[in-house]
């Protein structure tokens, strides 16, 4: 059985491939989805779908309007969501990615480290699971196929 799971959290490093790398080593029948990272088409994809806009209030509208769309269909077509909460950059898309895959009912894994542990306790009460390292993420989907 594959399973989709969504990799909600920050664009600006690897840790998508990390948790690639390690399901293939672990075997894990896993397909996965994520929002765009490629910062610039994700800021970009409006004006090049509708073209030019007439302000960044307005580009920045069209673009998250389309990147909206994306992570609906993505969200809602899969099976797990794990949402990566780090130290480095603001959360906030992957707050909101969490809060829709919960609203939604996806079965929700959050990443944090124990520095969050107070900022981010109520959506940590809300998800199935938190753990602190995407390692632990994947041992949690692994105990599925036991």
């Amino acid at each position: 059985m594959e399973l989709t799971v969504y990799l909600a959290g920050q664009i600006h490093d690897n840790w998508r491939d990390e948790v690639e790398e390690l399901a293939k080593s672990k075997n894990l029948p896993l397909h996965f989805v994520s929002p765009q990272t490629n910062h610039d088409r994700s800021d970009d994809i409006g004006e090049a779908v509708i073209g030019k806009q007439p302000s960044n209030l307005h580009r920045d509208d069209a673009a998250s309007s389309i990147n909206n769309f994306r992570t609906q269909v993505l969200l809602s077509k899969s099976d797990i969501v794990i949402a990566l909460f780090g130290e480095s950059y603001k959360q906030w898309n992957t707050a909101m990615d969490a809060s829709i895959a919960l609203t939604l009912g996806k079965p929700t894994i959050i990443v944090r480290p124990e520095s969050l542990i107070h900022p981010l306790k109520e959506i940590s009460n809300k998800a199935n699971v938190t753990v602190e390292t995407v390692e632990q993420a994947l041992e949690v989907i692994a105990y599925i196929y036991e």
